[in-house]
């Protein structure tokens, strides 16, 4: 449990770091971009959307809180799965500068 809400809280801090502008290099793929890259991405939108999944994802931690069962760890992993499957599509057109 105890690592459940340390996990959960680091999560919500990167998630402010990156929100509130000052960690960009925190987001994978982007802090390794060349500058013609970066140009491409509007890091505003990105900014918004990497950070609100990572404070998403700090509560779905809980669900995990005290159930030791195959089921309950499987619908996270796909709650997640889900989750991050719709932030990379949406970081591939919403993000992007057209």
């Amino acid at each position: 449990m105890i690592i459940l809400i340390i996990v959960a809280v680091i999560l919500v801090i990167m998630g402010i770091i990156i929100l509130i502008g000052k960690g960009d290099n925190l987001i994978a793929g982007y802090n390794t971009a060349s500058k013609e890259e970066k140009a491409q991405y509007n890091i505003k939108r990105l900014r918004r959307l990497i950070g609100g999944l990572l404070i998403a994802l700090a509560p779905m931690m809980f669900l995990l809180n005290g159930e030791d069962t195959m089921a309950a760890t499987w619908s996270f992993v796909a709650l997640v799965l889900v989750l991050c499957i719709v932030v990379v599509i949406l970081a591939n057109t919403w993000a992007k500068k057209k």
